[in-house]
């Protein structure tokens, strides 16, 4: 039998926060997937959403199923430049005023670690709740304590790293 004490009663401002945060992250994680999916077909570079790795426990009517993830995510987008050059993006939103460096967790830290020393151009790719969108490169997000002198960067800190939003609700992402 289960001796572990009843959670507690979920609060509702904090199941509010959190679907709108969950919300705010689908949308952002969409502006990402138009903008690639556009680049893509003009021909400038072939990059892709890395699927979660996830085991499935039961099918359900529907095309419904029950799953697991098997491990941590991955980098969310790899893919290469014409010319052959590789690139990996980890895409992260806050609805907070700054971002912890520790949002990037060891598996995609290593895995970010591994294809920059290789030559990939890597990317952190993070977006706030004003709208505003930001390309840090990897070297300068796993060095941040060097760079702010803390282990969080804020929307003032990253400023030079802005991604400008084109006519055609599209992000001039740098590749």
């Amino acid at each position: 039998m289960n001796n572990l004490p009843p959670l507690p009663a979920p609060k509702p401002e904090n199941q509010a926060r959190g679907k709108k945060n969950r919300a705010e992250g689908k949308a952002f994680e969409a502006l990402l997937d138009r903008s690639f999916d556009y680049f893509n077909g003009k021909g400038f570079c072939q990059i892709d959403k890395t699927p979660e790795p996830m085991k499935i426990l039961r099918r359900m009517p529907g095309g419904k199923f029950l799953a697991c993830f098997l491990k941590k995510a991955q980098p969310d987008y790899k893919g290469f430049i014409k010319g052959g050059r590789s690139v990996v993006y980890e895409a992260k939103y806050t609805s907070r005023d700054k971002a912890e460096q520790s949002i990037v967790n060891e598996e995609q830290t290593g895995y970010m670690d591994k294809a920059s020393a290789l030559g990939a151009r890597c990317f952190i790719l993070l977006g706030y709740s004003t709208g505003a969108v930001y390309c840090i490169p990897w070297h300068v997000w796993s060095d941040m304590k060097r760079y702010y002198g803390r282990k969080y960067v804020t929307e003032k800190d990253i400023q030079q790293y802005r991604i400008a939003e084109s006519w055609n609700d599209r992000l001039m992402i740098p590749v």
